[in-house]
């Protein structure tokens, strides 16, 4: 028999009599997280004016390469041109490229350099041009005076400061009505922005640039922090360019080729390497011919988050505001976001002209990048 009774749908579909229920939480999508940020830590000080600079020094080189293109007998040339001439001294033991043959330097001209070939009773090697010379040390003659100094100087670089900032307004009756899951409208608003501006100042700390002019800024010009793939110029990586192998899919090769190179170049041990998802994929996919499951395993884990190598151990970031095609591999001990002083993101009540509550969420920051030949990145990989 059909129920007669009093139903809750007995009213239809509005409900009238019964409370509104809804879950006193609000879920939020989009994404907000800033992984690369959490890496880097806090900045160890702040930025002390809008333009914010550093030191950087090196050693003095002990490699070059071979300039020469009219080639004799190129076993048995003792003078040849050389890209760097000053960064030879007579009385240098040099090796070229992989040959087994040292040359003792006998004298350094404008351009040249004048060589004993197959010093020490080592074979005389086919030499050509572009190919790299080692030094391996100078020796001196006993009682000699002492050498012309050599030295290096010091260079400053530096980063400009880029303002965030978000406005927040709210109307006095909305700040008045109670409302779901949320006790103060504009405190919510403040915790939205802010969400929002992290995400942006992690994805400009990534890829920003500053003007190519009045890079101060001024009324019309905004100042903005140079980010760190345009920041590096050195160690640049890309398919079938200057021998690096040509595949366009990531490989393990390509990955240890990169972070040799960078060994071999500077003083430094890559530690981080950040990812956007398709490239972190095929970072995980390395291992994934190698794992081996019994019957019992109920769960296959395909996961690489520390990348060993010879050349150093890498935490790997999963970070959306890196290109798809590129990898960044960088020492995150040269690495800072900093604050200009007292202007960390923070909230800054405005005044009210009306029935109102009104302010703005803002932070200045910038990069302090340094050393840009110790980090590198790979790129032009593909997507697809």
């Amino acid at each position: 028999m059909a129920f007669t009774g009093k139903a809750t749908y007995t009213a239809g579909s509005t409900l009238p009599e019964i409370a509104e229920d809804v879950a006193d939480i609000v879920s939020i999508i989009s994404p907000y997280e800033t992984p690369f940020l959490d890496h880097v830590g806090d900045a160890p000080r702040a930025a002390a004016g809008t333009y914010h600079e550093w030191l950087e020094d090196e050693l003095l080189p002990n490699k070059d390469a071979i300039d020469w293109t009219d080639w004799g007998t190129a076993t048995a040339d003792t003078t040849f041109g050389v890209e760097h001439p000053e960064r030879f001294r007579v009385g240098d033991q040099v090796k070229a490229g992989t040959c087994g043959e040292v040359m003792f330097v006998n004298a350094v001209g404008s351009a040249t350099i004048s060589v004993e070939r197959g010093y020490g009773d080592t074979t005389p090697e086919a030499l050509a041009n572009d190919m790299g010379l080692f030094i391996l040390g100078n020796a001196a003659l006993e009682g000699d005076d002492a050498p012309t100094a050599r030295f290096t100087s010091r260079v400053r670089k530096g980063n400009w400061t880029q303002i965030f900032t978000a406005g927040v307004r709210v109307s006095g009756s909305d700040l008045a009505v109670k409302k779901i899951a949320v006790t103060d409208e504009l405190d919510y608003q403040k915790q939205e922005r802010l969400r929002e501006m992290l995400r942006d100042l992690e994805s400009t700390v990534v890829n920003g640039t500053s003007p190519t002019a009045t890079q101060q800024g001024s009324s019309g010009v905004r100042r903005a922090m140079k980010g760190i793939i345009p920041s590096i110029a050195t160690n640049v990586f890309k398919p079938n360019v200057d021998g690096f192998p040509a595949a366009t899919d990531l490989s393990e090769e390509q990955l240890n080729l990169a972070l040799r190179l960078i060994w071999e170049n500077s003083g430094s041990m890559i530690d981080t390497i950040v990812v956007n998802g398709y490239q972190k994929r095929r970072i995980n996919g390395f291992i994934t011919n190698s794992r081996k499951y019994s019957a019992t395993d109920s769960t296959f884990r395909d996961l690489v988050s520390v990348y060993e190598s010879d050349f150093g151990v890498c935490r790997v970031i999963l970070c959306r505001s890196v290109p798809a095609d590129t990898i960044l591999l960088l020492d995150s001990s040269r690495v800072n976001v900093l604050p200009l002083i007292g202007r960390s993101f923070h909230y800054k009540p405005l005044a009210s002209t009306g029935d109102f509550e009104t302010g703005e969420v803002i932070g200045e920051y910038t990069l302090e990048f340094r050393n840009e030949p110790a980090h590198g990145l790979i790129t032009d990989l593909d997507i697809a």
